[in-house]
């Protein structure tokens, strides 16, 4: 074999290597049943019906939908999107997401160190980050937030109107800007909120709501 010959077979060698290291798992579609990835393990597009989702710490997926069940990722793991219809959403500490996360009927929780690039998104369930990072915006109708301490948000936050009809006086949402906090974005509302913001914070333009300040890790 020559020289030249043996250069290619190993660049093609490599190749191969080099790919099967960077591919991620089998994906995994179901009707009925919850999914789950144990630690380390490398998943596709996970999706079921009816079930939850899980991916164990350093566990790695491109997608996890589901429509009746919750997702739950583990400290360290990675994956592109996160979607539920009925179900919560959370995401343990130094977990990454590169694209969005969302839920119509369940609360989002990002623990410490955990980074999403994309938005956080719910109709109703309470959203909230602890010394964790999202680069779009948060959005709602009906659900609470909770910008933890040292918590960023490079988008805004939104709080739309409900659509529809409803009976009786709803409960405003409350929205709580943490210690040490920043919100680059506007923060608008479309309907009453009560909206708390740290002194130690800091927030862009405030539309639809009249905040009050307060000092200490939470308002009274």
């Amino acid at each position: 074999m020559s020289m030249r010959t043996l250069a290619f077979a190993v660049c093609i060698a490599l190749s191969a290597t080099a790919a099967q290291a960077g591919s991620t798992g089998p994906d995994i579609d179901k009707v009925n049943g919850s999914i789950r990835l144990e630690e380390g393990q490398l998943g596709g597009d996970l999706e079921t019906v009816n079930g939850s989702i899980y991916l164990g710490n350093h566990a790695k997926a491109d997608s996890a939908d589901t429509v009746n069940g919750s997702i739950e990722l583990g400290d360290d793991t990675e994956a592109r999107s996160l979607e539920t219809v009925n179900g919560a959403i959370s995401l343990g500490q130094r977990a990454r997401v590169s694209g969005d996360i969302e839920s119509v009927n369940g609360a989002i929780t990002l623990e410490r160190g955990a980074d999403v690039k994309g938005k956080l998104s719910n109709v109703n369930g309470r959203i909230r980050t602890e010394s964790a990072r999202v680069g779009g915006d948060i959005e709602t109708v009906a659900g609470d937030i909770d910008i933890g301490a040292d918590s960023r948000i490079d988008g805004g936050i939104l709080v739309e109107k409900p659509s529809g009809w409803s009976w009786g006086k709803q409960k405003n949402p409350r929205v709580v800007i943490g210690p040490n906090a920043v919100v680059t974005g506007r923060l608008v509302f479309h309907r009453d909120v009560d909206l708390f913001i740290s002194d130690s914070a800091k927030v862009g333009a405030i539309e639809g709501a009249t905040a009050r300040r307060f000092s200490g890790s939470s308002p009274n």
